[in-house]
């Protein structure tokens, strides 16, 4: 088949494509490079935000859809899948569904059923936007709910929903959401990651736990660091000489994992059900993620054995509380970093992602 990848999120579409093209189909991917995380891409859709930048910004697109005719494939990384205004985008969209074979919206991260369904139906639990039955009020949040409620990107959402021919789901937070609104046409796909040869893990455990924690300075409050951060802070005082906080700050995808080498656990995300792209990619290398490790999360992968992820609340008691048992029982470290590696094997290993995403297209 004849692939476009089109936008890019924590690295998913660039692993994906290396999936793809070993099982031999031609693939394109089209993206920003999610910003300044700058993942590989094939053609480059990153702009400047000036009045020049914009102009060029445009001049290159209308240069390049011409290019992104005949495919038998098209998914679409999330309906805001080039940095255009959502009003400029449902032209694009029609074109290229127009002149493409199928289209698939991608459900990775921030859309309008995301924001919509935890504001209002809140299937979850917690979230990014509900805690139980109240609404969160952080600044975050509520950019987010104006951004996308009753605005142009709620429209773009709900026409390329419709119209599309598949929704594919990364997480089972997002999963939950699609499905109350297109139970036919969503199917959850684990997120695909490049799994290596098993990390040497030594039985004996560590004198000191290792800590990452990488923060993206715009969505700390909103993705729950904040917490966690000062939690682990807080662990590390008041066990000096046991704990090792390494904090990585608003940098580069590879200048991340270079960081990340060495931890043996990582603190990702307060409010979420799964892990997402980053401690997956850590727990490739034996990396304990200290986040969400729900029960649904292993319902959905059909996974009854392997319980490698430290599971938190939305809360700093929570998070103290587990980083401080692990502190307190290193013993269960080597285990748990074991099973981590285990686990994105038996799940998330791109190439069976990558067969998993070639059936859904053929249908």
């Amino acid at each position: 088949m004849k692939i476009l990848l089109l936008g890019e999120y924590s690295n998913v579409h660039a692993t994906l494509a290396k999936g793809l093209r070993q099982l031999g189909h031609e693939v394109t991917v089209v993206s920003n490079g999610d910003f300044w995380k700058d993942y590989p891409r094939d053609i480059d859709m990153s702009r400047t935000y000036t009045k020049a930048g914009g102009l060029r910004f445009v001049l290159r697109l209308l240069r390049l859809l011409p290019q992104l005719r005949g495919y038998d494939v098209v998914q679409l990384i999330n309906p805001m899948f080039l940095e255009l205004k959502a009003s400029r985008l449902l032209p694009v969209y029609r074109y290229l569904r127009r002149h493409n074979r199928r289209v698939f919206l991608g459900a990775f991260g921030m859309d309008y059923y995301w924001v919509s369904t935890c504001c209002n139906e809140k299937p979850l639990r917690y979230s990014d936007f509900n805690i139980g039955d109240e609404l969160r009020t952080n600044a975050d949040a509520l950019r987010e709910r104006h951004n996308w409620l009753g605005t142009a990107k709620q429209r773009l959402n709900e026409k390329i929903a419709a119209d599309c021919d598949g929704i594919i789901t990364g997480l089972y937070e997002y999963d939950v959401c699609y499905k109350l609104h297109y139970p036919q046409k969503t199917q959850f796909i684990p997120f695909p990651i490049v799994v290596g040869d098993e990390p040497a893990v030594s039985p004996t455990p560590p004198e000191r736990l290792r800590i990452f924690i990488g923060i993206n300075r715009e969505r700390s409050e909103y993705k729950g660091t904040d917490i966690m951060l000062r939690a682990a802070r807080d662990v590390q005082s008041a066990y000096p000489d046991r704990v090792e906080l390494r904090i990585a700050e608003n940098v580069p995808f590879e200048q991340y994992v270079e960081l990340m080498n060495g931890a043996d656990a990582i603190i990702d995300q307060l409010y979420s059900y799964t892990p997402s792209m980053n401690p997956l990619e850590a727990m490739t290398k034996g990396i304990i993620c200290i986040g969400g490790g729900e029960p649904e999360n292993y319902a959905i992968l059909n996974e009854e054995e392997l319980r490698p992820i430290v599971n938190v609340e939305p809360t700093y008691e929570s998070v103290y509380h587990e980083l401080e048992q692990l502190v307190l029982h290193p013993e269960r470290i080597p285990v748990l970093r074991k099973q981590s590696w285990q686990y994105v094997k038996k799940h998330h290993d791109f190439m069976k992602v990558a067969r998993q995403y070639e059936e859904v297209y053929q249908k």
